[in-house]
């Protein structure tokens, strides 16, 4: 059985999915794809089924009712990749603002290094996005700056959505106790990961941003992720995590 599972969450992203699945599965290593759409009034899904006669065994859907969040889209994915028994699992944007080249780097830092997650950083050398407005970069750069002010994680780029686990850590964390659905469950993840006390290693990447299709940044997300982190320091300070 193959060893990697790729998990791309998707709602309306119709213009991307077939690129993005295209390049994940045209890879040297033989990923696998997860799909969790979040029923897309575009149709996504209907794509991905056409594919999957193409790509069979190799590519996977898991069709929900309502769109619920990012958070919940990816515990959604990692409960399946467990149950199916994978021992790398990536996160990945449908938008080809991570680049699928790129997913044997985060691989080879986690199968041939000592990390049990891999970060795509676009922090970690210096600043390392294309085409996003200065006023975003700042923000998204700042954030990370914010978060290791208030948890003590030596993490350049904490918002980072593309990401390789080890099957452990999400064996060893409690995923019922994941609240969070925006930029601050990409935050959360890392923070329980790094209570565990595993090895965290981020790898520099190139961030793009989408050309085609919808952002899904929004106010409520913004506000999530600056007061969830204090939420998040304060449970651990008082054992609750």
């Amino acid at each position: 059985m193959n060893d990697c599972i790729v998990i791309i969450p998707t709602y309306n992203e119709i213009e991307n999915i077939e690129s993005i699945i295209r390049s994940v599965l045209s890879q040297h290593k033989p990923f696998h794809v997860l799909i969790i759409d979040d029923n897309s009034p575009d149709h996504t899904a209907d794509k991905v089924v056409l594919l999957q006669k193409e790509f069979a065994g190799r590519l996977f859907l898991e069709k929900r009712e309502k769109k619920s969040g990012l958070g919940t889209a990816y515990v959604h994915g990692f409960r399946w990749a467990l149950q199916h028994k994978y021992d790398f699992i990536f996160e990945m944007d449908a938008d080809f603002s991570h680049n699928p080249n790129d997913l044997e780097k985060l691989y080879t830092a986690c199968h041939f290094g000592d990390a049990d997650l891999a970060i795509g950083s676009r922090y970690v050398t210096g600043v390392n996005v294309v085409n996003w407005p200065l006023s975003r970069v700042l923000m998204s750069y700042f954030a990370s700056v914010y978060v290791r002010m208030i948890t003590g994680m030596k993490i350049h780029d904490a918002t980072a959505g593309f990401v390789c686990y080890k099957r452990k850590v999400l064996e060893e964390i409690n995923l019922d106790k994941i609240k969070f659905v925006g930029y601050a469950f990409q935050i959360e993840m890392k923070y329980r990961t790094y209570c565990k006390k595993f090895q965290i290693t981020e790898v520099p990447i190139i961030f793009t941003d989408r050309t085609k299709g919808q952002s899904k940044m929004s106010n409520s997300i913004i506000v999530e992720a600056v007061f969830g982190v204090i939420a998040l320091r304060l449970k651990r300070l008082f054992n609750t995590l």
